[in-house]
């Protein structure tokens, strides 16, 4: 049993990093954020939209779009928004977009309006069983097994360079007090190697209003690497390695479709007999051919005390602090036969509770990163050990170094909940007041 808690041990540290930093400061603002102003015409054509349930007009989080015949993409936001940023000699393209149990759908460029609110209506995939439907594998375990293994088969095997969107919020209950986002190369290894990814930081801003933080501030250690380590394909030693692959027990949910692909949904949970703090959530595996199209899970946290030893680095003493959500999604994309990861996001809810206070302050630290354009890395070239991002790095310390207003027109990045433009026009008004009454504001 001690040798599988040190296992689990060293799997959580290394694929979590450090997801809170807490430390006392002053109350201040500030703001090193700029919006989508240059808009370069003539280079690109940009079209917003919705993506809604067909019935319902529900919003479709996290939905994928796009473009056939190329590696660009993006993916909704949390309001089911998007906003996509095509070269103008690929005006005449299609979309391809695709969310989970929905029915894919092919749109033509030239069909939406640009720079208008175009609404794409998706209709729930329903199952059709047939012979070869009802050929369930009898193992869960196995199925996870073998699709870990086949890997070197199903996912890319040469060097990749890709170009990612990377945004890290933190909100006090609904209200949010700081945004972080940055463009960044991540350099990908195959996923047959044991080298990890590399990862440089090539644009960053940031705004932030720390008078909303009870004297305290919040920092999210880790940046991009929370997102990146999701992988689990790439990172299967993290939460599925060898041995602790045996710590979890495996069954088969009800089955769906994506992109009229059979897909067997399995749930794993940690055996009863672990005590150490593991996952539980789902997989979503393509039945032909073993491969993981997406997985969402959350970290069992029911011991407080352990949980904020996994995530405090640091804290006021006259405060306790603790997780009470730790969630995750990554999900993966296919280009000519091949999978690669796409998207994932964390999520850490926490509480802080403060002595002689009657009220617990609640906060959420969300980060995700959505990969938007790929290219393979022929050369196979990494970042200099200088150039690269470390593990350890705070990208809202980091922001204002990689600042540039004249950047963010023309990448793609995840369109902005309407809740953050509005924190954001908030912040920004706050500083001009500032500076017109003559005060002053922290950088």
């Amino acid at each position: 049993m001690q040798k599988k808690i040190r296992l689990s041990n060293k799997s959580l540290t290394m694929v979590l990093l450090v997801l809170l930093l807490v430390g006392v400061t002053g109350t201040q603002t500030a703001s090193a954020f700029y919006q989508d102003t240059s808009q370069k015409t003539g280079e690109f054509v940009q079209y917003k939209g919705e993506i809604l349930d067909a019935d319902s007009k529900k919003p479709l989080v996290f939905a994928s779009l796009t473009i056939t015949d190329s590696n660009i993409s993006t993916i909704t936001n949390t309001e089911g928004q998007f906003a996509l940023k095509v070269p103008s000699d690929m005006s005449e393209g299609t979309i391809a977009v695709s969310f989970l149990g929905y029915k894919s759908k092919t749109i033509q460029l030239s069909s939406l309006s640009q720079d208008k609110n175009n609404k794409i209506l998706m209709e729930v995939s329903f199952m059709e069983l047939s012979g070869v439907d009802l050929s369930v594998p009898k193992n869960a375990k196995t199925l996870v097994k073998e699709t870990l293994q086949k890997k070197g088969e199903n996912y890319f095997d040469d060097p990749t360079l890709m170009t990612a969107f990377y945004r890290e919020t933190i909100k006090k209950r609904r209200k949010n007090v700081s945004l972080s986002e940055a463009v960044v190369n991540i350099y990908k290894t195959p996923y047959t190697s044991d080298r990890k990814d590399a990862v440089k930081l090539y644009k960053a801003r940031k705004s932030t209003d720390y008078s909303k933080l009870d004297t305290v501030a919040l920092k999210l250690q880790g940046g991009p690497f929370n997102a990146l380590f999701v992988d689990i394909m790439k990172y299967p030693e993290y939460i599925f390695n060898e041995d602790g692959i045996e710590d979890y027990v495996f069954s088969f949910d009800r089955s769906t479709r994506v992109n009229d692909k059979l897909i067997y949904i399995v749930s794993f949970q940690q055996r009863e007999d672990i005590a150490y703090p593991l996952y539980q959530g789902k997989l979503y595996i393509d039945a032909e051919n073993k491969i993981l199209t997406s997985a969402i899970y959350n970290l069992n946290i029911t011991n407080k005390e352990t949980a904020s030893r996994m995530f405090v680095r640091k804290k006021p003493k006259n405060a306790s602090v603790w997780p009470t959500e730790v969630a995750y999604r990554v999900d993966y994309r296919e280009k000519n036969g091949r999978w690669y990861y796409g998207y994932s996001n964390v999520l850490l809810e926490f509480k802080i509770n403060w002595d002689r206070k009657l009220f617990n302050s609640v906060y959420s630290m969300t980060c995700e990163m959505a990969v938007t354009d790929w290219e393979k890395n022929l050369t196979k070239e990494i970042p200099k050990g200088r150039d690269r991002m470390k593990s350890s790095i705070i990208l809202n310390d980091e922001a204002l170094g990689f600042a540039d207003p004249d950047f963010w027109g023309e990448y793609n990045i995840i369109e902005p909940e309407k809740s953050i433009e509005s924190a954001i026009r908030k912040i920004q008004r706050q500083l001009r007041r500032a500076k017109s009454t003559g005060g002053t504001s922290a950088p």
